[in-house]
């Protein structure tokens, strides 16, 4: 799961020296994450079947060994387009990974009990991507692009065998069969409307590839909810949403996801393009994020049970709005690095309190399921913001100065703060403990 967060933003300060080795434009080189991002579409809506039917263990071992294969065959690619595809690959095992990984940790703690689980979760969804583009910078500018795939192999091969050795199989609820015409309809409908949300602003939107697959993919993700609403075995059970909390923590993870992957991608490009910054500088201009995170996870663990979500979540994200806002003006590194710590201590206190409240009230037959649903809309989310914000920076032109980027941090500021407007439906207190018998 670590390295599933990780590799989500490892490879955006290293696709300049990408493109340059491999002879293509800056643009080219961007399918390399477009990839990913698709093989995570892809992936995600059957990971909560395939676990209930073949077991969570299984499943989150299988996809961490072809995760880690992925990996190697990265770093060994001859061309852009092996690469490419061997990111598609990566990017399918990610998408089993995390909600597996989730469901097996949300299955071992009671409800009352998962605010101390805000030290494990911040590792994955939140501290690995902030740490992501100073690590590829790094790597990038002392090793070589290649070490961003390769750092995942040694990991991924000692993690499967700790977990043979270590995690215990559980009685799964019954999977039943499996919705074909679900799968049919929203694996290629979130594949196709990833792609174009990747290849969109590099492109244009109305180029004959991202048009066509933007048009379709929503057309056959409009009949996919059409069709989970009216089976009685949905592969996405959409009728989750309607649990007022486990809805609203799922859209807020849309839209914290957007803002938060809008920005990680939107600074790197401003100290790169606009203050010719290296990819080191540039992955560094991130890095306190990070440390901010982790002081985020000893935040909820202690205000979580005593002020409960709403009261938490909803200061910390309009906090993190302003701050958010705040980062396209500071010249200063020392107050743009002040302003990241905070951005990763207000936002990530937001949004663990989101993720831990959400599933309070999912029965654990259900977790898979409800997991499943919920790292979707995150990650369509993250896949969004990224597009959203390098649409508009491609619209106000290259060679602006930081206007555009600006513009850019100020749109992830504007979606964390719509977020706070969903917010008030959190309940007001936290999770109990069960009542004694």
């Amino acid at each position: 799961m670590c390295m599933n967060g990780l590799d989500s933003t490892i490879v955006n300060p290293a696709l300049f020296s990408i493109a340059e080795d491999f002879g293509r434009p800056v643009s080219a080189a961007n399918a390399v994450e477009t990839a990913f991002l698709v093989g995570l579409a892809l992936g995600l809506p059957v990971a909560g079947w395939l676990g209930d039917r073949y077991g969570v263990k299984r499943v989150f071992l299988g996809s961490l060994a072809a995760f880690t294969l992925a990996s190697a065959l990265c770093a060994a690619a001859p061309g852009l387009g092996t690469l490419s595809a061997a990111r598609a690959v990566q990017g399918v095992a990610g998408g089993l990974l995390t909600p597996v990984g989730m469901t097996l940790l949300f299955r071992a703690f009671a409800p009352h009990e998962r605010a101390g689980l805000g030290r494990i979760l911040i590792v994955p969804t939140a501290l690995m991507p902030a740490l992501g583009p100073p690590l590829g910078g790094f790597l990038t500018e002392h090793l070589s692009w290649h070490w961003l795939f390769l750092v995942n192999v040694p990991i991924g091969a000692a993690a499967v065998l700790i977990g043979l050795i270590g995690l215990r199989g559980e009685q799964e609820p019954p999977a039943g069969r499996l919705d074909t015409t679900g799968f049919l309809l929203a694996t290629p409908g979130l594949g196709l409307l990833t792609y174009a949300l990747g290849f969109g602003p590099a492109h244009g939107w109305t180029s004959p590839g991202v048009a066509f697959g933007g048009l379709l993919g929503l057309v056959l993700l409009g009949a996919a909810v059409r069709h989970q609403l009216r089976t009685a075995e949905p592969l996405v059970d959409l009728r989750l949403l309607a649990d007022r909390t486990f809805g609203t923590a799922s859209w807020l993870a849309l839209l914290t996801s957007a803002g938060l992957m809008g920005a990680l991608f939107v600074l790197p490009l401003l100290y790169q393009a606009a203050r010719g910054a290296t990819a080191l500088d540039a992955g560094l201009s991130v890095f306190p994020e990070a440390i901010g995170l982790m002081a985020a996870s000893q935040v909820v663990d202690r205000l979580l049970p005593r002020l409960g979500p709403r009261r938490l979540a909803l200061p910390g994200l309009l906090l993190a709005a302003a701050v958010l806002a705040a980062l396209g003006f500071a010249e200063n590194p020392w107050a743009v690095r002040a302003l990241m710590f905070a951005v990763g201590l207000v936002l990530g206190t937001a949004v663990l309190t989101v993720q831990i409240a959400g599933f309070a009230d999912v029965p654990p037959p259900a977790m898979g399921r409800a997991m499943g649903l919920f790292t979707i809309l995150r990650t369509l989310g993250g896949a969004l913001g990224i597009a959203a914000t390098a649409a508009l920076i491609g619209a106000f032109g290259d060679g602006a100065g930081a206007g555009p980027y600006r513009l850019a941090l100020g749109l992830t500021a504007a979606l964390v703060a719509a977020g706070a407007l969903l917010a008030v439906r959190l309940p007001v207190d936290a999770p109990g403990p069960p009542p004694e018998d």
